[in-house]
């Protein structure tokens, strides 16, 4: 039977076996949920509020620009609070305390696609001072999941609608419906482009060799020379007008033809110059006012004469408008024609002397 000695050892053993064990629970429980900076750091309580909780739950960890700072010690609804109703409260460890502004902005972000939803702490443009413990932090609100599921049903249901359509035109294409269904389906397209591309590999083969006016255009040499002679030619009229040969060269290259034409345009200056200040006959007629009026005078006079003429009035007009000046006339020449004819054929009859003597 053991002593009550032992028995008290025994007793110690097991009562330091059940404290080590409690202390090996609470440091895993405590590494468990998250938490980061050891035993014995301090604490900090931080809240911020948002619109719907995303599925964050109590023990999430808690981000600075990426680094796990603290955990969700608490998610709540607070009635009252607004269009922020969701309160977390998070416990952060105070050696990141430095990177913790008032300005700082939290978010609730989801790990991928379908992973758990952390917070996330922003301080990148926060400048403000340092927070104090039951701090708050303002929220930025980020679409969850959810969020970004509800916006895209409109787009699914409008990309499986363009995908019924396509079904439906490929379907119609398949069936040889449509222009395209028959580009597709109908055999005549392809004989038609199988005889198109052998007429024009006849065609071809009928230039190379040849035949036809392209077929000449491609194979004479004819045009060739043509072409070259006629382009010496243009170079030696070329030439020619560059030397000062013939009537073209000289307009171009000679001298003289150039200051006479600018002598005459001098001239030409000069004279309407000395017309426009009155000088000379052109200069009377285009700058004297009584010069003008006598010639509009003599005009006006001039008309009267030919009007009176063409009424018949006076010896000019008789001789204009009276017929019996022409019939005269033409019957004085008509018997002078017939006098001259009968003194040729009987000139003793006309031309009689008689003398007489006393």
């Amino acid at each position: 039977m053991p002593s009550q000695q032992e028995v008290r050892w025994s007793q110690l053993k097991v009562g330091v076996l059940v404290i080590a064990a409690l202390s090996a629970l609470t440091a895993l429980i405590f590494l468990m949920t998250g938490n980061t900076g050891g035993f014995f750091t301090g604490r900090l309580i931080v809240r911020s509020y948002f619109e719907n909780a995303a599925g964050v739950k109590v023990g999430a960890p808690v981000n600075l620009e990426g680094v796990t700072i603290g955990n969700v010690k608490a998610v709540r609804v607070v009635p009252g609070h607004g269009l922020t109703p969701v309160e977390v409260t998070m416990s952060v460890n105070r050696r990141f305390l430095n990177g913790l502004r008032i300005d700082s902005k939290s978010t609730l972000e989801t790990v991928g696609v379908l992973g758990d939803t952390v917070v996330d702490i922003n301080s990148k443009h926060a400048t403000g001072p340092v927070i104090e413990n039951n701090a708050e932090l303002q929220t930025t609100e980020s679409p969850n999941l959810s969020d970004v599921i509800k916006s895209s049903q409109g787009t699914i249901e409008q990309l499986n609608t363009i995908l019924a359509k396509v079904n439906n035109l490929i379907d119609a294409m398949s069936s040889g419906k449509g222009s395209i269904g028959q580009l597709i389906n109908n055999p005549d397209l392809y004989n038609k482009a199988v005889k198109t591309l052998n007429d024009l590999q006849a065609t071809s083969d009928r230039i190379n060799s040849g035949k036809g006016t392209i077929g000449k255009l491609v194979a004479d040499d004819t045009l060739y020379n043509r072409i070259n002679d006629t382009a010496a030619r243009l170079q030696d009229i070329a030439d020619g007008l560059d030397s000062g040969k013939g009537t073209a060269g000289k307009l171009l290259k000679d001298e003289q033809l150039y200051h006479n034409l600018n002598s005459s345009v001098s001239s030409a200056n000069q004279l309407l110059a000395d017309i426009n200040a009155g000088k000379g006959g052109l200069g009377l007629l285009a700058k004297d006012p009584a010069f003008a009026k006598k010639l509009d005078d003599t005009v006006t006079k001039l008309d009267s004469i030919l009007n009176r003429a063409d009424s018949g009035e006076g010896t000019l007009g008789q001789l204009v408008r009276n017929p019996a000046l022409y019939n005269n006339t033409n019957q004085m020449l008509t018997e002078t024609r017939g006098l001259i004819v009968g003194i040729r054929e009987n000139p003793k009859k006309y031309l009689t002397f008689h003398v007489k003597v006393f």
